[in-house]
């Protein structure tokens, strides 16, 4: 009987123990930084001026449905106490039209900090040839649904965040 009660007591604490940890909240940069190294056209930095919030709004968004707190914040650092997720845009590649057809590429990297340690890190790519009516679709719409693809990526890696993860279509 005493076993018993201590296994009920075990397997209490570690439910709760496991609940607090999803509970925490991860903060990200609203506007995902172009890396210094980057070399992304100049046409795409100057005529997709909302290309670098959607990643993090949507990995937010997803993030609910993957029981992951996500805040978006103006400005994260490494060192910042608790949860942080850095993360940049290492490439965006936009070829093809609505006409000759879409090809789009981008790809980020990023690292999840625990009170400046370092977690895990991740590499992600995702590619589009604009889905449904593509046609219909600009530049920069095709390239959002690249970051969309890739904040449901990032949301769902969170859950579960390993060091060296290649996420999407890497």
């Amino acid at each position: 009987m005493k076993y018993l009660v201590f296994v009920a007591v075990a397997l209490a604490a570690g439910s709760l123990a496991s609940s607090t940890a999803s509970a925490e909240t991860i903060r990200m940069q609203r506007t995902t930084p172009y890396a210094d190294s980057s070399h992304i056209a100049r046409k795409i930095r100057k005529e997709c001026v909302g290309l670098q919030d959607k990643l993090s709004a949507y990995a937010e968004e997803f993030g609910r449905e993957f029981g992951v707190s996500i805040q978006r914040v103006d400005k994260v650092d490494a060192a910042d106490p608790g949860a942080v997720l850095v993360v940049e845009i290492t490439e965006v590649v936009s070829r093809g039209n609505p006409f000759i057809g879409h090809r789009k590429y981008s790809e980020i990297e990023g690292t999840l900090y625990r009170d400046g340690e370092k977690v895990a890190g991740f590499v992600g790519a995702r590619n589009s040839m604009g889905g449904a009516f593509a046609g219909y679709k600009g530049s920069c719409s095709v390239l959002g649904r690249t970051m969309k693809a890739l904040g449901k990526d990032v949301a769902e890696w969170l859950t579960s965040p390993e060091d060296g993860d290649e996420l999407g279509d890497y």
